[in-house]
């Protein structure tokens, strides 16, 4: 059988189990699937096309014959093991932090920047889950009007936490409809000194607080913002935080073009013919994304739409995407289609 062999690492993390699904219908032969995690999950099996898969451990060996790796089980373990899986032959796309800022990795959103895959040395890294449905949705805005400013302010699900994230807030939220004690392990920071609950709560922070009162994940998406985009000049703030949602990021995204001659209309239309966005902005039908109403679709977003009342090149949106498919998932496999389409895997399927 003629096609690719891809493993998945990580994979029966919340993400990891997402890409086992995205692979069933992706656009590029594959041979085989190898489904590789760590010691203690070894003999669980999971289904990819109507099969069982048996799980095996990661290991240096666990490359060998691997064309596509996509990993997702922590940056520790992409360091350890994704230079090891380009040494025998495989093409990596890394979903956690490691690469992402490296200037030897090409971070990648394939309907913004594609062609910084055909600078890749062997990994390509996936970016942040916030970072990507922004990008997505101001790209085309950026290429017509230009782009100045971003002021965004996110609200983003427990799932991208992890599955144990997921667990303690579904436990908090019946420990309190029972009135019952209830404790907190996990959120905002797994790595911080304290933890709060996140059943029926918002948390301001989501990974630790560095020196200047930005957390990690605030700087990923001012950096990876201005990677992504090649430009430095863009002024990108962010405020990230952590709802009690399960699935699908949301934002608040306020932008500054440069074009003067910008409208909402114009915007609008953008958007809806855009390649990866759904727009709904229809106010008068109060109509717009919402979390629940986009999990499972692969797509980003868009909604309320408006011009800023006292700032002229001021335009304010709503940006909603599935954080474990576009954020994660999806947008690994569709890095690894688009080499497939521009020719820039090691083997021809």
């Amino acid at each position: 059988m003629n096609g690719y062999s891809v493993a998945i690492v990580g994979a029966t993390g919340a993400v990891g189990t997402k890409m086992i699904q995205m692979l069933e219908n992706a656009a590029f032969p594959i041979k085989e699937v190898i489904l590789l995690a760590s010691k203690r999950s070894v003999g669980k099996k999971l289904l990819f096309n109507g099969k069982d898969i048996e799980i095996q451990e990661t290991t240096n060996e666990s490359f060998d014959g691997i064309d596509i790796a996509l990993f997702s089980a922590g940056g520790d373990i992409s360091k350890q093991f994704a230079p090891e899986a380009v040494k025998r032959g495989a093409i990596v796309i890394d979903n956690t932090s490691a690469y992402r800022m490296d200037p030897e990795v090409p971070l990648v959103v394939p309907e913004v920047n594609a062609e910084a895959l055909k600078q890749h040395k062997g990994i390509i890294a996936n970016p942040n889950c916030s970072t990507i449905q922004m990008v997505v949705a101001l790209n085309p805005i950026r290429n017509k009007f230009g782009l100045n400013r971003v002021i965004v302010s996110t609200y983003q699900a427990v799932s991208g936490a992890g599955n144990a994230a997921l667990k303690e807030m579904h436990d908090q939220a019946q420990q309190m409809l029972n009135e019952e004690t209830y404790e907190a392990h996990i959120l905002p920071a797994g790595g911080d000194k304290k933890h709060f609950p996140i059943a029926f709560n918002v948390l301001p922070q989501i990974d630790v607080f560095d020196e200047d009162g930005y957390t990690k994940e605030e700087w990923k998406m001012t950096n990876e913002t201005k990677k992504i985009m090649g430009d430095d000049g863009i002024k990108v703030s962010a405020t990230c935080v952590r709802v009690p949602v399960v699935f699908g990021h949301s934002e608040s995204v306020y932008i500054e073009v440069e074009d003067e001659t910008a409208s909402v209309e114009q915007i609008q239309n953008l958007l809806n013919t855009a390649p990866g966005i759904i727009l709904q902005d229809d106010p008068s039908q109060q109509r717009y994304p919402t979390a629940l109403a986009i999990q499972g679709e692969k797509e980003v977003f868009v909604g309320r739409i408006r011009k800023d009342i006292d700032e002229e090149v001021g335009y304010h949106m709503w940006i909603v995407s599935d954080n474990l498919l576009k954020g994660a998932a999806w947008n690994s496999v569709q890095i690894a289609e688009k080499m497939h389409e521009l020719g820039l895997l090691n083997v021809k399927a």
